[in-house]
């Protein structure tokens, strides 16, 4: 998924981005309100992570903004406030979800999986096709009962590409969704990552190249 950490605290919000990035999503940092609302603007994301207390623009008022402006990403927002009235001012603004500081990274990532399954079309917890057995929460792959060792990048890819159901994904999409805003749009990160999952997915080939499109596994 491609995911905004939100959060004003640098070393919180790179230790999030780096954790969540383990768990194989596109992370972008913003470290205040301006810099989080400038990407919502850009690019079109999953789950943004959403400190309640940001310098320059308030979280409130950037939830508040996404939501009247019909952003499709859902809000997971943070604060070190705990107390009942205060999570409910969160909600009624139009967060999905919130998590009061400090928290587990493993609970937070959890959240995040959670939230993103809903941020689109609802799809099976475990991802099947030719063959083909990929486990989002357990980031395990498996072809033919034959275990896929994936790295990040190419566990992201197809991921995507199950999630298609036989559909051609563009590879403006792949590279949106697997990788983050730092990443040469004109790079051939894709076209690579999908030659590697090829070679790793074996024989029969499955992942078939939709010219002038992207890819698909028919």
């Amino acid at each position: 998924m491609r995911l905004l950490v939100a959060e004003d605290e640098r070393q919180l919000a790179d230790a999030i981005a780096e954790w969540l990035r383990q768990e194989t999503h596109a992370v972008d940092v913003a470290y205040d309100g301006a810099a989080a609302l400038e990407r919502t603007d850009v690019n079109d994301y999953d789950v943004i992570i959403l400190d309640r207390d940001l310098p320059l623009v308030h979280g409130d008022e950037i939830c508040t903004r996404l939501v009247a402006s019909g952003h499709q990403a859902r809000l997971l927002m943070l604060t070190a406030a705990g107390e009942v009235t205060d999570r409910v001012t969160g909600l009624s603004l139009g967060a999905d979800d919130y998590l009061t500081k400090p928290f587990a990274l493993p609970e937070l990532a959890a959240r995040v999986l959670a939230l993103g399954r809903r941020s689109r079309p609802a799809a099976p917890p475990v991802l099947r096709r030719r063959g083909i057995t990929l486990d989002p929460a357990r980031r395990e792959v498996f072809r033919d009962n034959r275990y896929i060792p994936l790295a990040k990048k190419e566990f992201a890819v197809l991921t995507e590409l199950l999630r298609a159901d036989g559909a051609a994904v563009p590879t403006e999409h792949l590279l949106e969704k697997a990788w983050d805003e730092h990443t040469d749009p004109f790079t051939g990160a894709v076209r690579l990552t999908v030659l590697k999952l090829r070679r790793k997915l074996g024989d029969p080939p499955v992942i078939e190249t939709v010219t002038g499109v992207g890819y698909r596994i028919s």
